[in-house]
């Protein structure tokens, strides 16, 4: 499959010039196809056939089995969550947290790696470390001396406020000799680039399908590592989460799944599934080298001071100032073109995707 190929048949891409799958990507039709397909089986036919519940734990099955495959790891280490905060915080609620412990985020993490901190520092006093970054970089020595007494750094693997990559193992590597664990939002990478987590050594990483791979919302995922996840003792527990749901004692699954619950709407994981193995198709060389044409395209015409993303490729992300951004952001669509505006810095964010086109650069451009 080509990105061509993926781009005709996504409808969100057709009355608009859409650049903003940062935020949440439009689903192509055989994706949300999936999603109706498994629905009216489950609720028409499952009832007289196999069993609702067995066919929705077909579905949650083989989403875990394609989450594997995409992040390079053992499906025992994967747990399924509606999405990334989700997946962060059901992380936090299962660590035993002790007053005065410190977490370490950075100063551009999203809501879902700051949001979790904060209310854990109300309910368990823990003191919240932020590190000052430089122009979406981690000065590794700085970032030692935050570690060094904490229990828990927390850090994106791809930047959503610059689009810079930063150095995951050497982050973790740093924090575990400090011997505090790491947990990763990557929910950036699936979709536009490879990722491996075995490689990253990270505690725990945490991702959703709705952004670069194009799935829809309601289907995130996590990666844990076996030493991590028998430290964690999560708060919740439902029939996903033990070994044997009908047994007068419950255990919990051995795996990642004790920190999934119960019923939740199985169609999302279908998509999802659908979603990863459609990126597949075309394939991350194809897309990351056509996400890099496109993105050196919008950059070349930008004017390079107003540039917060690296000049040279790192992602799909191009982060640059304006007087007014939010004023520029509106006016931009009135005339159909969809970006979206920055906290901090306060700029404009573009992303462009291997499904765009250097129509849609140039039309920005011309806007702007």
């Amino acid at each position: 499959m080509t990105p061509e190929e993926l781009r005709a048949e996504t409808p969100g891409f057709e009355n608009c010039t859409y650049l903003n799958t940062g935020a949440s990507g439009p689903s192509p039709r055989r994706v949300v196809e999936a999603a109706t397909g498994f629905l009216e089986r489950h609720e028409y036919e499952t009832p007289a056939g196999e069993g609702m519940y067995v066919a929705a734990d077909a579905v949650y099955e083989e989403a875990r089995e394609a989450v594997a495959g995409l992040l390079n790891t053992d499906e025992r280490r994967v747990a399924l969550t509606q999405s990334t905060t989700d997946g962060i915080n059901r992380i936090a609620s299962a660590m035993d947290f002790e007053p005065g412990d410190v977490v370490v985020r950075t100063d551009l993490e999203h809501s879902a790696g700051i949001l979790p901190w904060q209310r854990l520092a109300d309910v368990h006093d823990l003191e919240i470390r932020i590190l000052e970054t430089r122009e979406g970089r981690i000065d590794p020595e700085e970032y030692a001396e935050a570690v060094a007494d904490a229990r828990l750094a927390c850090f994106s693997a791809l930047t959503w406020t610059h689009g810079t990559r930063l150095p995951v193992r050497k982050l973790v590597e740093i924090a575990h000799d400090a011997g505090a664990r790491t947990l990763v939002d990557a929910v950036q990478m699936p979709g536009q680039t490879g990722l491996d987590v075995e490689a990253w050594g990270a505690d725990a990483v945490a991702a959703a399908g709705h952004k670069w791979l194009l799935g829809t919302w309601g289907a995130g995922f996590l990666a844990v590592s076996p030493d991590f996840l028998a430290e964690l003792e999560p708060r919740s527990v439902g029939y996903r989460s033990v070994a044997e749901p009908d047994a007068e004692a419950y255990a919990f699954h051995e795996g990642a799944r004790r920190l999934e619950i119960g019923t939740t709407n199985p169609a999302p994981y279908a998509a999802l599934t659908e979603a990863i193995e459609t990126m597949d198709r075309v394939g991350y060389g194809r897309i990351e080298s056509r996400i890099a044409g496109l993105t050196d395209r919008l950059k070349d015409g930008l004017d390079e001071e107003r540039l917060y993303s690296p000049r040279e490729y790192e992602s799909g992300l191009v982060t640059f100032a304006d007087e007014d951004p939010e004023a520029t952001v509106e006016r931009l669509g009135e005339a159909g073109i969809r970006v979206r505006t920055l906290p901090g810095p306060e700029a404009i964010r573009a992303s462009v995707h291997a499904i765009n086109t250097e129509a849609d650069v140039d039309a920005l451009l011309e806007a702007l």
